[in-house]
């Protein structure tokens, strides 16, 4: 799994220096970041709706679009989905409530 987050993170990284014209990832990154995270919004929302409906196909379809535009928004902000697997990483073994709460002080 961490195989596909790693090409995929290098490709977004290149698309950094695409055209917006032929890169649709390019285009994402050249309106922004506000773009770039209303996209995440609609795709979330998406995404709900699909577990709502059920329906497997749908709720992978709909779960991935909000994958990859997460990973635009990282890698915009210069992060990668390294950095989001180490903190998983970091927080496995951890009970949600005491994870939290670490959090809140």
């Amino acid at each position: 799994m961490n195989d596909v987050l790693t090409r995929l993170s290098e490709l977004l990284e290149q698309r950094k220096s695409a055209d917006p014209a032929s890169s649709y990832v390019a285009k994402l990154y050249a309106k922004g970041l506000d773009s770039i995270l209303k996209k995440i919004g609609e795709e979330a929302t998406e995404t709900v709706i699909a577990a709502k409906g059920g329906n497997a196909e749908e709720i992978i379809y709909e779960t991935a679009d909000l994958w990859f535009h997460t990973l635009v928004m990282l890698s915009h902000a210069g992060l990668s989905a390294q950095d989001v697997l180490n903190e998983l990483a970091r927080r496995e073994g951890l009970s949600g409530i005491v994870e939290k709460a670490s959090r809140a002080e």
